[in-house]
């Protein structure tokens, strides 16, 4: 029997739930294969939802591996993708430990937008709290894809999208227990564990957990994360299977999330600069208690050689309670004293998608093609109860704290603000054919959306209330061309479209528009026979409509117009010997504000560096007395960023360094044990990571470092 564990042509990818059974160029040169051989192909799916390679894909795409994740220590999927080209993750500094904040070629300033689990969207609520988070620790693999895919995942950001893809059943034994500690008091215990069920051979297992707990940066903040994933596959017939999926996390204690002004961080106030470990907050209102779980299932059934079809279904809940002090205003007059003011939420999200795919593999004439298509369905429902440190005119109840000798315990008044009910809904059908002609592939993709969106909100404080709906209808399309040369480069064309609907309310009270996106790309992609190695080089235009901003003063949406990025991307990963590895990135983006409705034609949006590049290398030492010894380096360049929509204020290009030591002690007889060290931000570099205005900037994370034992067996 052929396991899903491996991508087989006999169930066409069943684990994987994305693709067909086999490239479009490996159907051209393996026409006679037979229906049970195994094939094993490694190829992203999140660009295309097909089993197509890297290097016949039209579109801008970066791999993070389960190995680059372990070696660079990341503890999120941001700091996973953050060497991947453009990719900014700094955008607020060292704060976003409980969200994974992307930004990809200028867009999207959190997670809510752009990030996939397993083929679906991730579902949250922007403009509440109810965020999740993936723990990496989970994930097999990343696939950062670039540019809009709205024509395949329906409402999406311009910027692209965050692919990720869970760890499977496997059918050959693989366990593993993983402990770590680290500064700021890190601590943590992993396991995973995969195996057959039985002596069956058409079942397997998979169970990875993971408790983790530690200080920050910050007095009075902590981290704290219990989390479990099982999963089953089992082979229902020769041809059909089936894999369920869940996981449960609970993160009593979500880490920090604050800001501080301008003055005082970029540029010293009355002489003085803040710490960058400076807590603004109030110890005894500080909460973060998050809670999540998605529960799913992908069917897979190949019908015949021709025919395939899939079924993908997630259901998840979110429960949040959250409370926090933060700095609201500024300064206080010419003091030391920052005002401040609270904000606390309890939330609960249901939310719950699936999609259906129909795929066909067939030739006419002398091309091949593969066409899917596809019905999905996604809704989202958010009941949330704020409270606020406001007046009915909306004055702070809560006191100031001086920034250099703060005294805590002055907790203010907590007033009731605002009650919401929220849902959005979204339908849409799509198609899409592969088309391979000799060494031409052609995508054609179309799709159309149906959305529904309500806001029904009453504004306890000052007794105003609202019920708000809208319904939208976009059809989004994409196309690329790509040549595949006999030595292994590829250059394309493509075009494609994105669209994004919200059920956050703007300044007048109004639901906000859908933003609506398109983008130019042309790249080269090249992977040289017979070798590891990768290269790419891509350049773009996104032009995108109806941006509207989150305003702070305002507690609303507003409207800024339209946007326009434009840049360059290089990236590279290449093995200069059989044991040193080097992956190196480039990142252009020119972001413009086109069209404003304040003005700022012709200026660059806040947190969006011009200019990004890094470089991490990696050496195996393979000889006495060193073998088993791997050690790596990693630079990490961020240009000058706006810190103001007037661009009269920047913000500084900062370099970062980390470092990777790690040691197989197999070599000292321990087999399966692996000792390793990370650390992050080496020399502990002070430096703000962006702005999203005068009075709102994030210090970046300080150094931190790790040691971790891991034993596989």
């Amino acid at each position: 029997m052929v396991h899903p564990s491996r991508l087989s042509v006999a169930v066409a990818v069943a684990v994987a739930g994305a693709g067909s059974a086999l490239p479009i160029a490996a159907q051209e040169n393996q026409a006679d294969i037979g229906v049970l051989q195994t094939l094993e192909i490694t190829a992203p799916r999140g660009a295309t939802k097909t089993e197509t390679p890297f290097v016949e894909t039209p579109q801008s795409i970066s791999t993070i591996t389960r190995e680059q994740i372990e070696e660079q220590g990341a503890r999120s999927v941001q700091e996973a993708t953050r060497y991947s080209a453009g990719v900014f993750t700094n955008q607020y500094g060292a704060t976003a430990s409980r969200y994974d904040a992307i930004k990809l070629r200028g867009f999207g300033s959190d997670s809510t937008d752009n990030q996939y689990l397993d083929g679906l969207k991730v579902l949250n609520d922007k403009g509440t709290y109810s965020i999740m988070q993936i723990d990496p620790y989970f994930l097999e693999s990343i696939e950062v894809v670039k540019g809009p895919s709205s024509v395949l995942y329906g409402r999406s950001a311009p910027g692209g999208l965050i692919a990720m893809t869970s760890k499977r059943p496997t059918f050959t034994p693989q366990y593993q227990v993983q402990a770590s500690v680290g500064t700021q008091g890190h601590r943590s215990l992993g396991f995973d564990f995969s195996n057959e069920v039985g002596d069956s051979g058409n079942a397997a297992y998979r169970l990875v957990g993971r408790v983790k707990q530690s200080d920050t940066q910050w007095d009075y903040v902590e981290e704290e994360r219990y989390a479990l994933a099982p999963s089953l596959t089992v082979d229902l017939t020769d041809s059909t299977t089936l894999t369920l999926l869940a996981q449960l996390q609970k993160d009593p204690e979500g880490g920090y999330y604050g800001s501080l002004p301008a003055e005082g961080t970029l540029e010293p106030r009355n002489g003085r600069t803040i710490p960058n470990d400076f807590y603004e907050g109030e110890p005894s209102l500080e909460e973060f208690d998050r809670e999540q779980m998605m529960l799913g299932y992908q069917l897979e059934h190949r019908f015949n050689d021709t025919w395939s079809a899939r079924q993908n279904l997630r259901y998840m809940n979110t429960d949040v309670e959250y409370g926090q002090v933060y700095v609201s205003g500024g300064w206080v007059g010419n003091s030391n004293e920052l005002a401040r003011t609270f904000f606390g939420a309890d939330e609960t999200l249901d939310s719950f998608a699936v999609d259906n795919q129909l795929i066909a593999e067939f030739g006419i004439g002398g091309s091949r093609h593969r066409v899917l298509t596809g019905l999905d369905y996604q809704r989202v429902d958010t009941d949330a109860y704020w409270t606020a440190g406001y007046n009915p005119d909306f004055s702070s109840t809560i006191p100031p704290i001086n920034a250099f000798d703060p005294q805590y315990g002055n907790t203010g008044t907590i007033n009731p603000y605002q009650d919401n009910k929220r849902q959005l809904e979204q339908t849409g059908v799509y198609i899409q054919d592969q088309v391979a002609l000799d060494q031409w592939r052609l995508t054609l993709s179309g799709r159309h959306d149906w959305v529904d969106v309500t806001n029904e909100y009453d504004t306890l404080l000052t007794g105003a209330s609202g019920d708000e709906e809208l319904d939208a209808s976009k059809f989004s399309g994409r196309a690329g061309l790509l040549y595949l040369f006999d030595n292994g480069a590829a250059p394309y064309v493509s075009y494609s479209e994105s669209f994004s609907p919200s059920s956050n309310v703007g300044e007048d009270g109004n639901l906000i528009e859908p933003t609506e996106g398109r983008q130019y790309e042309a790249g080269l992609k090249y992977e040289p026979a017979g070798t590891r190695d990768r290269y790419s080089a891509a350049i773009f235009r996104i032009d995108q409509d109806n941006v509207a901003n989150y305003i702070r003063d305002i507690r609303a949406y507003r409207a800024v117009g339209s946007t326009r990025s434009e840049g360059l991307e290089l990236e590279a990963t290449t093995w200069l010997t059989p044991g040193w590895s080097v992956m190196a990135s480039y990142t252009y983006t020119d972001v413009t504000v086109e069209e404003s409705s304040a003005g700022n034609e012709g200026n660059t949006p806040v947190a969006t560096p011009r200019h990004m590049a890094s470089l991490w290398g990696s050496y195996e030492f393979r000889s006495a007395p060193l073998q088993g010894l791997d050690a790596a380096l990693g630079l990490r360049y961020v240009g000058e960023s706006w810190a103001n929509e007037a661009n009269t204020l920047e913000v500084p290009d900062y370099t970062l360094v980390d470092a990777n030591l790690s040691y197989d002690l197999t070599t000292m007889g321990m087999k399966g044990v692996t000792a390793s060290l990370n650390a992050r931000n080496l020399f502990d570099k002070e430096y703000v990571g962006a702005c999203y205005s005068e009075s709102v900037c994030y210090y970046g994370a300080e150094r931190s470092v790790e040691a971790t034992l891991t034993y596989d067996f």
